[in-house]
C-alpha cells in the first residue's frame, strides 16, 4: 500500500480496491485538501482526526503540489465523489449495507430514493441528527446505537468539515461498521441539492472553480487555503522545515 507522508499527514496514494470494508474494528477514511490542512493548523482535534485516520485520501488536488514540487512525487487522486461511487459500487456487487449519517431528512430521503435505482442490491438506512454546533452525550449515544443496530459495511458521514471528521475520529472505536467515510459535500450532490460537477472538471483539476461559481460562500475558505500555500512557499524558500517521505 503506497503512502506519501506530507508534513506529518500519511496520504493514501493507491487504488481504493486495497481498502477493506470488513474487519473487527471500523476503519476511518477522511480527506485532505489545502482547506482542511489550513483548518488543521488551528484545530488540534481536527489535526489528530486526519493524522490518525486509517486512510487519508487526496481530495483537494492542489495539496499534491507539495510532494510534486519538493520531491517529484505524485499522489493518486481519490476525491470525495470517487470514494463514494467506488464503495457504493462495491456494496452493490456484494449485496452490502450502507448507512448515511448527517444532513437533513429531506436530503437523506432523496439519497435513498436515488440509490435504490442506481444500486438495487444495496440495503440503505439513514439518520438525520439534530442540527447543533456541538452534540450532547445523549445525541452521540443515539447516533451510535442507531448505526450499530444496523451494522453497515460502509457508514457515510456528512456533517461538513471539520465536524464530521472529528466526530468520526472520537467515536469510531464504538461504531460497528466496516468503513467510515467522511464525504459531506457528496450528500448534497447525490441528493440533487446541488448540481454534480461534470467529470471533465475533476480531470482538469478545475472543479473548485465550478464550486465557487455555484457556492460563492466557499470564498470564505480562502484564508485556510492560503495557509497551505504559505507553508509550501516557505519550504521552497527554505524558511520552514520540509518533511515529505513515501513508503
Amino acid at each position: 500500500m503506497n503512502i506519501v507522508n506530507i508534513w506529518g499527514f500519511n496520504v493514501f496514494s493507491d487504488n481504493l480496491e486495497k481498502i477493506e470494508t470488513v474487519g473487527k474494528k471500523a476503519k476511518l477514511l477522511t480527506t485532505i485538501s489545502p482547506n482542511s490542512y489550513g483548518i488543521s493548523t488551528k484545530d488540534l482535534l481536527f489535526e489528530k482526526s486526519l493524522k490518525n485516520s486509517d486512510f487519508l485520501v487526496l481530495d483537494g488536488v492542489y495539496f499534491a503540489l507539495a510532494p510534486i514540487l519538493l520531491k517529484g512525487k505524485n499522489i493518486k487522486k481519490n476525491q470525495g465523489p470517487e470514494v463514494f461511487y467506488h464503495f457504493m459500487d462495491r456494496a452493490n456487487s456484494s449485496n452490502g449495507k450502507v448507512f448515511f449519517l448527517g444532513s437533513k431528512e429531506t436530503t437523506l430521503i432523496r439519497i435513498k430514493e436515488r440509490a435504490k435505482k442506481d444500486y438495487p442490491n444495496i440495503l440503505i438506512e439513514y439518520y438525520s441528527p439534530p442540527f447543533k454546533e456541538e452534540f450532547l452525550k445523549e445525541d452521540n449515544e443515539k447516533m451510535i446505537d442507531i448505526v450499530n443496530n444496523y451494522q453497515p459495511d460502509v457508514l457515510f458521514v456528512g456533517m461538513t468539515c471539520p465536524k464530521q471528521e472529528k466526530w468520526a475520529y472520537q467515536h469510531k472505536d464504538n461504531i460497528n461498521a466496516g468503513l467510515i467515510c467522511c464525504i459531506g459535500a457528496v450528500f448534497d450532490w447525490y441528493a440533487g441539492n446541488q448540481k454534480e460537477i461534470k467529470p471533465i472538471w475533476w480531470k482538469l483539476r478545475l472543479a473548485w472553480i465550478i464550486r465557487i461559481i455555484r457556492r460563492p460562500e466557499i470564498i470564505y475558505r480562502i484564508p485556510s487555503v492560503m495557509i497551505f500555500f504559505k507553508h509550501l512557499i516557505m519550504i521552497i524558500l527554505k524558511l520552514k522545515k520540509n518533511t515529505i517521505s513515501s513508503n
